[in-house]
């Protein structure tokens, strides 16, 4: 995805020519399938063709990046990304199904105390049986979010991230513990 979305829809680097070389470009988003982000991103999700796809919509850009979107549109013009970057659910569901297939979700309360730190957990639930369509339901509710993190110098990957009490809710069944 950031062969696609560095060199086309990427802006100058805040450091470039400074800490990194003169022409470094960035593309950092984190985007969902809830709203647009401010360059316009979003995550669509496509039950008939069974795709998770990142979209581009010129017309929800912030004015603040009037400068930025007058470049896209003079290298690849405004239209939706082509070719529009995704993922297939069942490659999606595979992957995930097995990293995520069960999970303790535990809470705690900090405190620290001559500089250490005590947990008192305050809840514990064992989850069990991934559920991709949780998973989809979370995307779409801005619950999980897409992480783009490119620069031309390095990419640090395409990363899932996931709000801290969405996790339950990509399991089928969920017992409370404590």
């Amino acid at each position: 995805m950031p062969q696609v979305l560095l060199p086309f829809y990427g802006w100058a680097h805040q450091e470039d020519g400074k800490k990194y070389p003169k022409g470094e470009m960035s593309f950092r988003q984190t985007i969902h399938g809830n709203s647009c982000s401010d360059r316009g991103f979003k995550v669509v999700i496509d039950r008939k063709e069974r795709k998770i796809l990142i979209s581009f919509d010129s017309k929800c850009v912030d004015k603040r990046h009037k400068k930025w979107l007058q470049q896209v549109k003079k290298h690849v013009g405004l239209d939706e990304l082509n070719p529009q970057p995704y993922w297939g659910f069942d490659d999606l569901e595979h992957k995930a199904g097995t990293k995520l297939l069960n999970a303790f979700y535990v809470q705690a309360e900090v405190e620290i105390r001559r500089k250490k730190e005590f947990y008192h957990y305050t809840k514990v639930m064992m989850l069990q049986k991934f559920d991709f369509e949780g998973f989809l339901k979370a995307l779409d509710e801005g619950k999980i979010l897409v992480d783009f993190d490119a620069r031309t110098g390095h990419n640090h990957g395409t990363k899932f991230r996931m709000r801290q009490d969405a996790l339950p809710m990509l399991y089928e069944k969920q017992t409370i513990i404590l």
